[in-house]
């Protein structure tokens, strides 16, 4: 194991100062994944016998400033994780009237009574510094396992530390983190049959709970490698109707004959594929979302049946959800609009540049790769083989191409430090075909050599180019036009390329 030093010198000073002195937590569960070796710890934990004033007194860079006998001890490291490492005092707790915090915080004497009030068996492994030396390779330690919890980290197990029952009325947001570490620990991981069936038989404890923190938890499950299981677990254990009832009226709602499975089924296989691929926070949440509306809307049954306008009724239903849940206002404004487009129409025979450009502006720019995603994860959640067909892929290029248009990366006369009105006003001419036969002949100088691309330069070059004749600026002409032509060719087939277009 690999403990940071600045853990190593807290855990030597309160050591010497005769106290008592164990990491514990998330931290030490990390560290003893056998499956993630080499997995840092996103922050550490330490609690002790020494009480906060001790604790205060040892180390006077601190912050305290909550009931919880928690000390914030500030450290000169230069790893975020490590400049706040948090003390606490020994503690056991009251009852939890509110399902969410101890009504009455108690110092306790032993590390055994802090260790029996904590959640699950993975995070209820306490490690203590053994001898004085500080560098890793000369370290021993001393392993705490009261409750097995090396065990069940060794068989994937979540399993609440005692009665589940007990555990979950303490604290009703254990339900979820259940749950949530189950999909962040990797696959194979299962809840304990005691700990399951006490999450679904407490499911309404879950009401007690701030919707942030039952937000945050969700949004966790959603971004683990394993949210499409995260997602059937909350539904299996009733918590799903806690967060989203709207979800769970998705289940048993069958689809016409572009579909092969449920509603509901097709949205956690579109989650699946959108968190296998590692796609963004939004578009695994538009992903599990855009057909939401789905059930309101159906008319008939059987292979015809029709969902007209589901995507305007899900995008009504998404902003109800996110905003109960009180989801960050640029978080969801960008997921509704990723399931209010999730079905446009593209057809490469039909659909026009003007047609891309008003979506552009519907969606956003800088959203248009985001819903092609979730056509693919949609597409995947139907059933069908491919994720990208031909019509999404030449869909992409012909966005790709209206972009450079829109952001003035094609070569094109706006690109030159000059124009029509600069040349009529420096060369005194009158507006004609002359001046556009001038500016495409210095178009073409100007891909050749962009530090052409001058102001003096360029009406240095139009002087001359108004002295030929009529002739000989017209073959020019036809000269720039045809490798302007062929630049933009070019161009063309590089992104087709890139998108396997022929």
């Amino acid at each position: 194991m690999q403990i940071p030093s600045e853990i190593l010198s807290i855990l030597q000073k309160l050591s010497q100062a005769n106290f008592e002195a164990y990491i514990v937590g998330g931290c030490v569960r990390d560290l003893l994944l056998e499956n993630l070796p080499n997995k840092q710890p996103k922050d550490w934990d330490i609690t002790t016998n020494a009480l906060p004033e001790q604790i205060q007194e040892l180390f006077p860079d601190n912050v305290y400033e909550n009931n919880f006998g928690t000390i914030a001890v500030k450290t000169d490291s230069k790893n975020p994780s490590l400049k706040i490492v948090e003390i606490t005092t020994f503690r056991k707790e009251g009852k939890y009237s509110d399902k969410r915090h101890p009504d009455e915080i108690k110092f306790a004497e032993t590390v055994k009574e802090d260790l029996c009030r904590r959640d699950f068996t993975i995070n209820a492994i306490a490690i203590k510094l053994k001898g004085q030396k500080t560098e890793n390779k000369d370290i021993k330690y001393e392993i705490l396992d009261l409750f097995d919890g090396k065990k069940d980290l060794k068989n994937k197990i979540i399993r609440t530390v005692g009665d589940p029952n007990k555990r979950f009325q303490e604290d009703g947001l254990r339900l979820m983190r259940a749950i949530r570490l189950t999909c962040e620990l990797g696959k194979n991981w299962e809840i304990e049959k005691n700990t399951f069936k006490a999450i679904k038989e407490n499911a309404q404890l879950l009401s007690f709970i701030s919707k942030e923190r039952i937000r945050d938890e969700f949004i966790k499950i959603i971004d683990s490698p394993q949210a499409s299981k995260g997602i059937l677990l909350l539904q299996e254990t009733n918590l799903l109707k806690e967060i989203s009832p709207e979800l769970e009226q998705t289940i048993g709602v069958t689809q016409n004959k572009h579909h092969i499975y449920t509603v509901w089924e097709h949205l956690w296989r579109s989650l699946d594929y959108a968190s296998k691929k590692n796609f963004s926070l939004e578009v695994k949440l538009a992903s599990l979302f855009h057909d939401i509306g789905k059930p309101l809307v159906k008319e008939g049954e059987g292979k015809d049946s029709t969902f007209y306008g589901h995507e305007w009724q899900g995008a009504k239903i998404a902003t109800k959800i996110f905003n109960r849940l009180k989801f960050p206002k640029n978080l969801s404004e960008k997921i509704i609009k990723l399931i209010r487009c999730h079905q446009f129409v593209y057809d490469p025979e039909i659909t026009t540049d003007a047609a891309i450009r008003r979506l552009l502006v519907k969606v956003g720019k800088e959203n248009i790769q985001e819903l092609a995603q979730v056509r693919e994860a949609d597409r995947i959640g139907s059933g069908c083989p491919k994720a990208l067909p031909f019509r999404l892929r030449h869909f992409l290029f012909r966005v790709e191409k209206v972009l450079q248009e829109l952001e003035g990366k094609q070569p094109s006369l706006k690109i030159l430090k000059i124009n029509g009105n600069d040349i009529i006003k420096k060369l005194q001419l009158k507006p004609g075909p002359k001046i556009g036969a001038i500016l495409s002949i210095l178009l073409e100088e100007v891909l050749d050599d962009p530090k052409k691309n001058n102001t003096k330069i360029l009406e240095s070059r139009a002087k001359g180019l108004i002295k030929l004749s009529g002739k000989e600026l017209k073959q020019k002409q036809t000269r720039a036009k045809s490798k302007y032509k062929n630049i933009l060719e070019e161009e063309e087939t590089k992104i087709k390329k890139k998108y396997y277009v022929n």
